[in-house]
């Protein structure tokens, strides 16, 4: 059976289709939040197979795998890359109403031009159709992301990281897109994790200091913070989530160190007060550089303690917190606005039941010098989907100004991602477009697609800053 993926794919009246196909559809991309390893995309990585391409890291995949009954060796076993595709072939037709639905069919027809559905029966034909593209030129990592239109992606970086692959990335005058760090020190803000000590001796030796107190952790991330903008940083990251930004306490800070290191485990006090500190100090230096800070919050981390000892994070056993507490976030941001020190911000939850909260709290912090200063970010992960991105556009609307959203990332491992920008703005222009059919905006297309050109790529690459 062919496609349901038409020119007109989820424009379901006239002005969206008019948004679409004349603003959004040709807009470059700035993909300011995804997980692609530097590495694969300096070294120009061929893929051996579309298995490999779509099922070698994402979990999402995984994931609903698990849950159609396919066994563990085929998701992220020993099982071959062609088994492995077969098997998420066969349950494609069990995820209807699932984004990975539209998500599949879309990267099949963008980068391969595969116009049938994807189940048992027409995979072995999509195998070999997409191979080919994958097996050629225009199937390496670079000429997936050129032919995306990808203008910069900003990758996930740990502050200990040499930035090795960034650097030469930004020496090569054959790739033109923009390959920027993030910062993400989550590893030395979770205090309360296992692995803490001996990230502390990594974190040392790429910065030269020997850590034992909470001043000797800031000048090390000082040193790491001045290694990443050499190599043109300009977002951190963050991830926390129900954080207790309202403990303001240096010995207990310093306790919950002390802990950590002798091998015990610090009481939640200390966390928060180590968490609270640490977060003072490091968004003071990211407001000093320029730097944008992003909060990823409300996710609930490795619940299947079982499937994490066997297979580590990331693989699919996350979840929904039961919310954020407004008043610790806002005394973050408070603090560091008191004293002219709050960076740009963009604040993401993955519990939707918190939009409003997190749209209202932001509103409270801008200055009248950086238009939207304190972001609601884009529907995140589980929210990630037709709805959650129409309540996320709407929710913003109602209570915050939409036009200065700075619009969609991936948050992707894969290369095939890309096409989620698509189906960001086709959902953009339904819900924009509807408004104009329902008599709620004006029929002026110039100043709508003005407003849908910015929330595409405009507006972002003003916030965060590109060259070019």
């Amino acid at each position: 059976m062919k496609t349901f993926i038409t020119d007109d794919f989820l424009l379901r009246s006239e002005p969206a289709r008019r948004l679409y196909h004349g603003y959004a559809e040709g807009m470059p991309i700035f993909d300011y939040h995804c997980h692609l390893d530097p590495r694969e995309i300096y070294e120009n990585k061929q893929f051996s197979d579309l298995g490999e391409a779509w099922l070698a890291g994402d979990h999402y995949k995984w994931r609903v795998m698990r849950t159609c009954g396919v066994p563990e060796e085929c998701v992220t076993g020993s099982a071959s890359f062609r088994e492995k595709y077969d098997h998420f072939a066969g349950i494609m037709p069990s995820l209807v109403g699932n984004p990975l639905y539209h998500w599949s069919h879309l990267e099949l027809l963008r980068f391969f031009g595969v116009e049938e559905l994807l189940d048992s029966a027409s995979a072995p034909a999509i195998w070999e159709q997409a191979n080919r593209v994958l097996q050629s030129p225009e199937g390496t990592a670079r000429a997936l992301i050129t032919s995306s239109r990808v203008k910069a992606l900003c990758t996930t970086d740990d502050p200990a990281d040499d930035l090795q692959y960034h650097k030469l990335l930004a020496e090569d005058k054959g790739f033109s897109t923009k390959v920027l760090p993030t910062f993400r020190p989550d590893k030395v803000l979770h205090v309360e994790n296992a692995e803490y000590p001996v990230y502390l001796q990594k974190l040392g030796a790429s910065a030269g200091v020997y850590i034992r107190t909470l001043d000797d952790v800031k000048a090390a991330l000082k040193q790491r913070l001045d290694h990443f903008v050499s190599c043109g940083c300009r977002l951190s990251d963050q991830s926390f989530g129900a954080p207790d930004f309202t403990v303001w306490d240096e010995e207990a800070a310093q306790e919950a160190m002390n802990k950590a290191l002798a091998g015990e485990k610090p009481l939640d006090y200390e966390v928060a007060a180590y968490q609270s500190l640490l977060m003072d100090f490091l968004g003071g230096e990211y407001a000093a550089r320029g730097f944008t800070m992003q909060l990823h919050l409300g996710a609930l981390r490795n619940l299947n303690t079982k499937r994490f000892q066997a297979l580590g994070a990331d693989i699919g056993c996350d979840s929904i917190g039961d919310g954020i507490p407004a008043a610790s976030l806002a005394a973050l941001l408070d603090r560091l606005a008191v004293r002219d020190a709050l960076p740009k911000s963009i604040l993401y939850t993955l519990n939707a039941s918190d939009n409003e909260k997190l749209i209202a709290a932001a509103g409270c912090f801008h200055d009248g010098a950086t238009a939207g200063k304190v972001q609601f970010g884009s529907a995140w992960w589980f929210n990630d989907h037709l709805d959650g991105m129409e309540k996320q556009l709407r929710d913003l609307a109602n209570i915050g100004v939409l036009s200065r959203f700075v619009g969609m990332l991936t948050d992707s491992r894969s290369f095939l991602s890309y096409p989620r920008h698509e189906y960001f703005r086709r959902i953009l222009c339904r819900v924009i477009g509807g408004w104009v059919e329902d008599g709620q905006a004006p029929a002026d297309y110039e100043l709508l697609g003005r407003l849908v050109q910015d929330i595409c790529f405009n507006n972002v690459a003003e916030f965060i800053g590109i060259e070019g």
